[in-house]
């Protein structure tokens, strides 16, 4: 019989996401981040192609992107509502990771592998930051699937996109819960 990680288990059992908005100072340092990243980079990256990379967002960049995503909204004649949501995630912000999904021109590597790799990586941020004892959330929003904006705000390039931002900082609630899925409903025994 395999040797069993109980641990790991059991917090994967449990793991629940977190509002992002309810986040408050502090965020974790440099070098806190720098041993989450190190850990999520454990990540499947078939050809070791590294197709993505990493933006850090501090306070301060945090800010400067909710700019760029009002000017964005309003270039758009967005309204009230359209405006807030793309400032909110950045306005309320102390800590996010941006993962751009950079897939490579490689016949070999399906795009589609690629891109599963950059959303391993927003997966394992996730779970890095939450077992480190951080609060973590995986947010997106209309500004990430608007290329202007992302190459803005990111500098991401023709062929790139984001796969995923990710606010840390302090929890100030308590996960709830919620229904999971059906195991009878989805899963299909052949």
């Amino acid at each position: 019989m395999p040797d069993r990680n109980q641990a790991v288990l059991d917090y994967l059992a449990t793991r629940r996401s977190l509002p992002a908005k309810t986040f408050t100072a502090p965020a974790p340092s440099r070098e806190e981040l720098e041993q989450i990243l190190s850990a999520a980079l454990r990540v499947p990256d078939h050809g070791k192609l590294e197709p993505w990379r990493i933006v850090v967002l501090d306070r301060a960049a945090l800010a400067r992107t909710a700019d760029l995503a009002e000017a964005r909204a309003r270039a758009f004649g967005g309204d009230a509502e359209k405006i807030a949501k793309g400032r909110g995630q950045y306005d309320l912000g102390h800590l996010a990771v941006v993962v751009i999904a950079a897939p490579k021109p490689v016949e070999k590597i399906p795009q589609i592998e690629q891109l599963l790799s950059a959303g391993a990586l927003c997966m394992n941020i996730l779970h890095a930051a939450t077992a480190s004892g951080w609060g973590a959330c995986w947010l997106t929003g209309w500004p990430a699937h608007d290329a202007e904006f992302c190459a803005a705000a990111f500098g991401c390039t023709a062929g790139e996109a984001v796969a995923g931002v990710i606010h840390i900082a302090t929890p100030t609630v308590a996960p709830p819960d919620r229904p999971r899925p059906d195991l009878a409903r989805i899963v299909t025994w052949a």
